[in-house]
Parts: structure tokens; sequence; C-alpha cells
């Protein structure tokens, strides 16, 4: 009877992992087959989306969060990966929305126009004051805006960030930062850079476990030493991926 017990605990985590793997290869699948933007598809191969998707372990049907969405890009991505049963929240600050005369508004007010993405949410609130309930999302991501937080406001600005990002995620839930890597004696202000020492020193202050930390978006070219708007840079800088998790 033990024999055919554990048999059967194996076969069960089996189906497990076989339905797991399968639910990648949908979310994979949806992003490659989804009608996006031409400005978009221009982008990924810098951003490389569905090698980031997988490698967030995103399933069909979760509820996400873009933090700091801007104008949307991977608001898309996460609203095609998660499907029509999934939920995205499109998060931006009312002062990010007015920045640059509203560019960012009106992008995602496009990307959004006669009710494209229909599973996608915009909450533009303050992560302080989002408006829903705490431990219900699956996956929040923050792409290339993190560095803002603690250059402009420091290290208790950012951790506390961190904390509200922290207290909408479901325990076992996930948070994916990625940011353009800068030097630990550069003007990291200045090029929109974050040291990553410092990153992982956050991290590590933080309530969250670091579960894993990703080489795909990598550059070595980069020496960290331009503007990451620079036309040789742009789109091509090194960059760090974190996987970050919310203990059980």
């Amino acid at each position: 009877m033990e024999i055919n017990r554990m048999s059967t605990l194996r076969i069960a985590s089996s189906v497990l992992l076989v339905l797991a793997v399968f639910g990648q290869a949908d979310v994979v699948t949806n992003i490659r087959d989804a009608a996006r933007p031409d400005a978009d598809t221009v982008r990924d191969a810098g951003r490389k989306p569905t090698d980031v998707i997988h490698f967030l372990g995103l399933q069909e049907g979760a509820i996400v969060m873009d933090v700091m969405a801007s104008s949307g890009y991977y608001t898309e991505v996460l609203a095609h990966a998660v499907g029509s049963q999934g939920t995205v929240y499109a998060q931006n600050s009312p002062m990010m929305l007015k920045y640059r005369d509203g560019f960012y508004d009106k992008a995602l007010t496009q990307r959004l126009k006669d009710g494209r993405l229909a599973n996608v949410v915009r909450l533009d609130r303050d992560m302080s004051d989002l408006g829903i309930p705490s431990a219900t999302v699956d996956l929040a991501m923050t792409a290339l805006n993190f560095h803002d937080i603690y250059n402009s406001a420091g290290e208790a600005a950012a951790l506390a960030f961190m904390s509200e990002v922290y207290g909408v995620l479901k325990p076992g839930g996930v948070f994916a930062v990625i940011d353009h890597v800068g030097n630990p004696d550069g003007d990291n202000n200045r090029l929109h850079r974050m040291d990553e020492a410092v990153m992982r020193e956050l991290i590590a202050r933080s309530e969250f476990q670091l579960d894993a930390s990703g080489d795909l978006l990598r550059n070595p070219k980069d020496d960290h030493t331009g503007g990451v708007f620079a036309p040789d840079l742009r789109g091509n800088t090194d960059r760090f991926l974190f996987r970050l998790r919310k203990p059980k």
C-alpha cells in the first residue's frame, strides 16, 4: 500500500509539473501570436518580453500589476500573456501622467482606446492609494523606473515603495525589477541608472526574498558610463533582472 501511495504522489507531481510547463508555453504563445503595435515589436529585441515572462513564471489567468507602467509596453505584453481570464493593473501616479505634457497619459489612453486590451484596468493612483484589496495580485513588475525612486528620493522611499508592492501581492507572489545598471561611482541620477549592489542591498533589507536573478538583458558592451537615452545605447543598455518573492 505504501508503494502504491508513493507512486500516486509521483504521478500527481508529474501531472502538476506538466500543467505548469504547458501553462508557461501558453503564456509565451499568447505573446508571440498577439497583434501588438509595431513600435512595441521594434523594442522586443532589447527587451526580450517572452524570455522575461517565462523567467518570471507567469501563468494564464493571473492577476498582475505593471507598476509605473508609463506608456504601457509591458502592460500590453502582460495583458496578452495572462489572456482573457486574467487581469492587468496598469499603475501610474498622477504626477507621472502629467510628465512631459501628459505624454504617458496620452500614450496609454491611445493603447487602450476602443476597448483594446479589455483585461487591463488603469490605476491612475499613487502606490500608497491603489484602491484595490491587499494580497490579491499574483505578480507585479516595474521596468526601467525603479532608479528614479531611489535616485530622487533615497533609500527610505525605495524601501517604502517595495513595501507597498509587497502589500498587494499574494503570499508566494512575485515582484520583478528590471533596471539599467550603473557604476558604483557613477552619476546614476543624471544617467538614469542604478548601482546593482545598491539594489541587492535594498532587496536584503526589504520584506522580499531574492528568488532569482537573470542575465537575459545583459549587455557587456555597455560600460555604464553613458546616458540610457543616447542613440547608441537606447534600448540596448546592460540591465539587471531580479525575481523577488513574498514568502508564503
